[in-house]
């Protein structure tokens, strides 16, 4: 739809169809500007450029690489990736900002072990959460009195807070801003690739699951950056199967009464004794439809690179609930090696193109 497609000015919730923005010259003055409520203030207005977008590109100069992470449909792994993603490259000594854009469903706090935290001010603005002296976090799960707090806001409102954090936190110098942002393509995307565009944006990373439900959207996710031109970094096929070693499974015996009784404990000693070797294995089984080629196949058919895949790990579902890395321990054995396949294909093509 054309009138949420501007990037280049805020077009008010209530304009007419084909309002051409409030910096337009012919804004208030168009025939399709008959009958709008804000007819008479967009016509009086003074036109030019935002005077926030040249702060937040001050703002904006110390930080060398803006990745955002994206995805079409929820639920997919997108806040986890992008919080792993930031462990990963904080991990190789990058100074490295995390912005959760995500408004309404702010969960990068409890992912980083974050919770209960608020932002500070200081003379040169807001202050970033830490983690680590070189991993700074930004989101407005910080600002809420209360975590079960529902943020009911209008689309302006989510722009103009958006808008405060690139303009006013101080990140100091950055390797890396990975900005989480919510699924779809609305306000919020449209808001950080507006105030963004001018400062430049290194790329997106589109996360999704292998399934064609996902896909579907994720495919609108991959023309909205090329409309925006934002170049497409790749896309990451999260929970491509669910994958766990044997002895972590739980074993289980359907009774005669249709109940189910707990028989772990035989199950593994009996491996134990009769096959050993099965304890070393890991199993794999596909929870999501992947018959139709799953994101291999999308990136073929859109021209986008694909990243890889991560499976379904437990493990790294349990590491996300409590706010650590995946790669500090051996736990998560099986998706903490492919995140790290992947994040090493981003790091280098940045270190080519800039020199770091």
């Amino acid at each position: 739809m054309e009138n949420g497609g501007d990037v280049h000015g805020e077009i008010p919730e209530n304009a007419n169809e084909h309002c051409p923005g409030p910096q337009s010259e012919s804004a208030g003055k168009s025939d399709a500007c008959q009958g709008c409520p804000n007819q008479q203030v967009c016509a009086t207005a003074p036109k030019g450029p935002d005077p926030d977008l040249v702060a937040i590109v001050e703002r904006m100069a110390t930080v060398k690489h803006k990745i955002l992470i994206l995805s079409g449909k929820g639920g997919v792994g997108k806040s986890t990736f992008s919080a792993q993603l930031a462990f990963a490259l904080a991990a190789m000594d990058y100074q490295v900002g995390l912005l959760d854009i995500d408004i309404c469903g702010p969960s990068i706090p409890k992912m980083l072990g974050l919770e209960g935290q608020e932002i500070h001010q200081s003379n040169l603005g807001w202050s970033p959460v830490y983690v680590e002296s070189n991993l700074g976090v930004m989101s407005i799960g910080f600002m809420l009195p209360n975590p079960d707090e529902a943020v009911i806001w209008r689309g302006p409102r989510k722009n103009g807070i958006i808008k405060q954090f690139l303009k006013d936190v101080y990140w100091g110098e950055l390797d890396f801003l990975v900005v989480d942002a919510p699924p779809g393509t609305s306000d919020e995307h449209i808001s950080i690739v507006q105030f963004l565009q001018a400062t430049g944006i290194y790329g997106a990373v589109i996360v999704t699951t292998p399934q064609q439900v996902s896909l579907i959207d994720v495919r609108k996710e991959v023309n909205f950056c090329k409309k925006v031109g934002i170049q497409v970094l790749g896309v990451v096929e999260n929970m491509s199967s669910l994958c766990q070693s044997l002895p972590d499974f739980k074993f289980l015996k359907r009774t005669q009464n249709g109940q189910q009784s707990d028989v772990t404990g035989w199950a593994l000693e009996y491996m134990k004794e009769k096959a050993p070797e099965l304890l070393d294995l890991i199993a794999s089984i596909e929870v999501f439809d992947s018959s139709g080629g799953g994101a291999t196949k999308m990136c073929q058919d859109m021209g986008v690179p694909f990243l890889g895949k991560v499976p379904l790990d437990p493990q790294l579902c349990k590491v996300a609930e409590e706010g650590r890395s995946c790669f500090v321990d051996q736990k998560c054995s099986v998706s903490a090696p492919a995140l790290q396949t992947i994040i090493e294909k981003l790091v280098p093509r940045a270190l080519m193109e800039n020199g770091l």
